[in-house]
C-alpha cells in the first residue's frame, strides 16, 4: 500500500503541473521576515540542505545589501550544488555588477509595475520605470547573465500592461518572466487566469511568487503551475513579509500527494524545518501542515482506535514520509478502547476494572489540562498494581 491516500478526483482534474521547477527564496525573501537574520554557517546550511532534497534553484541573497550579503552569496555559488543559484537585483547596473562578482547562475531582475508602487515608491510613469529596467536587462544579457525578469506588485497591474512588459522583457532576451504577488491578492482561480492570459501572450518561461496575506499562497502557486507556470517560488515554513510566501514543505507534499510528483526527497522536510525554525526564531505553529508538533498526533478516542488499526483512517500520508513521527495522546477524549490500545502496545494487559481506573485517572488529568505523556501512563499503571 503507498504511503499516502491518492485523490481520486485528481484523475479528472487536468492539466497536470509536472513541467515545473521549484526556486526557493528562503535565504532572501525569507530574511525579510521582520527581525530573521541568517549567518553565513546557517546559508550554507539551508542552501546544502535544499540541495539534497532536489530543489532546482536556489536565490542565495541581495548582495548588494552589504559587503557580507555578497560574500555569502558568492560563497554558495561556489559551493559545486547541483541546484542553480540566483540573487536579486534592482533595475539599478550596479546591482547587476555585484551579481557578475557573485558568480551565480541567474539574476532576478525586478521592477514594480503597479500604478500604486510607480506612483508611491517610484515617483515614475510607468514608460519611465520599463525603460529603465529593460535597459537594465539588456546590460545583463550583455554581460553573459541569465536573467529572471520580475514584475513586483504583477497581481494590481493592468494585465494589458503586465502582459506588454512581459513581451517587451521576452523580445530583449530574459529567460524568465515572473508574476509576483507582492501582496497576497490572488485567488486559485485568479491564479490560474493570470498564467494563463500571460502564457497565451509569451513563449517565456513563467515563474509565479506569492505572498501569503490571504493564507493561499501555496493554492495559488499550485494553480498557476496548473496553467503552465514553470517555476514555483517557496520558502521554508512558509517565512517571509509579512504572513509569509509560499510554504515549501505544503507545497512538496501536495504536488506528491495530489499528482503523484515524486522527484523531491521529502523525507528530509522536517529537519529543514527545525533549521529554519532554530535559525530564524520563529516558531513553527503546532497546527502548521506537514511540520506542525500536531500533524501526526491524535488524542480522539475514535480517531485513536482507528488509527492503531489502519493509520491512513486518520491520515492523509504517513509521518515516516516527511521525517516525522506520530505521536498518540491521551487525555480528556481518549476513550476505553484507544486508552487499552495505548496500553498494550506500551506492553501492559490490564483487567477491565484496572482500565476503568486508568482511564478516569486520565480523563481527570486532561480536564486539568495537564498533558498524559507516555512515562506519566506509567507512573498512573504502576499506582494500579
Amino acid at each position: 500500500m503507498s504511503n499516502y491516500s491518492k485523490n481520486s478526483l485528481m484523475q479528472f482534474i487536468n492539466p497536470k503541473p509536472d513541467d515545473i521547477e521549484i526556486c526557493d527564496v528562503t535565504l532572501r525573501d525569507g530574511e525579510q521576515t521582520p527581525g530573521v537574520v541568517f549567518s553565513r554557517e546557517e546559508k550554507i546550511v539551508i542552501a546544502e540542505k535544499l540541495d539534497s532534497i532536489g530543489i532546482e534553484a536556489i536565490e542565495a541573497g541581495f548582495p548588494v545589501v552589504s559587503e557580507e550579503e555578497e560574500a555569502t552569496v558568492r560563497e554558495i555559488a561556489h559551493l559545486g550544488l547541483d541546484a542553480r543559484i540566483c540573487c536579486l537585483a534592482r533595475s539599478v547596473a550596479k546591482d547587476i555588477d555585484v551579481a557578475l562578482r557573485c558568480d551565480v547562475d541567474f539574476v532576478s531582475i525586478f521592477i514594480a509595475t503597479s500604478d500604486l508602487h510607480l506612483k508611491y515608491k517610484y515617483h515614475k510613469t510607468f514608460e519611465e520605470a520599463k525603460s529603465c529596467a529593460l535597459d537594465v536587462l539588456d546590460y545583463a544579457k550583455d554581460h553573459g547573465l541569465t536573467v529572471r525578469f520580475a514584475a513586483e506588485d504583477a497581481t494590481r497591474t493592468d494585465i494589458n500592461i503586465l502582459k506588454s512588459i512581459f513581451k517587451s522583457a521576452e523580445e530583449h532576451g530574459a529567460d524568465y518572466v515572473s508574476i509576483a504577488d507582492t501582496v497576497g491578492i490572488l485567488s486559485p482561480r485568479t491564479a490560474f487566469y493570470l498564467v494563463s492570459e500571460i502564457k497565451k501572450t509569451i513563449r517565456t518561461k513563467v515563474c509565479i511568487h506569492c505572498h501569503n496575506d490571504l493564507g493561499m499562497a501555496v493554492a495559488n502557486t499550485i494553480s498557476g503551475a496548473e496553467a503552465g507556470a514553470f517555476q514555483l517560488h517557496t520558502t521554508i515554513n512558509g517565512i517571509g513579509e509579512r504572513c509569509g510566501n509560499a510554504s515549501l514543505e505544503e507545497l512538496l507534499v501536495s504536488l506528491r500527494v495530489q499528482y503523484g510528483i515524486e522527484r523531491y526527497d521529502i523525507s528530509q522536510i522536517v529537519e529543514l524545518s527545525g533549521l529554519v525554525e532554530q535559525y530564524s526564531g520563529i516558531p513553527v505553529p503546532r497546527i502548521k501542515p506537514i511540520v506542525g508538533a500536531n500533524a501526526f498526533s491524535h488524542e480522539s478516542g475514535i480517531h485513536v482506535a482507528a488509527v492503531l488499526e489502519e493509520p491512513m483512517t486518520y491520515e492523509l500520508f504517513a509521518p515516516e514520509m516527511v521525517g516525522a513521527k506520530r505521536e498518540i495522546i491521551v487525555g480528556k477524549h481518549t476513550g476505553s478502547k484507544a486508552l487499552k490500545g495505548v496500553v498494550q502496545k506500551m506492553g501492559y494487559d490490564l483487567t477491565n476494572e484496572q482500565m476503568c481506573v486508568l482511564l478516569d485517572k486520565v480523563k481527570k488529568c486532561g480536564e486539568a489540562k495537564r498533558k498524559v505523556t507516555c512515562d506519566r501512563l506509567s507512573e498512573f499503571i504502576s499506582e494500579l498494581e
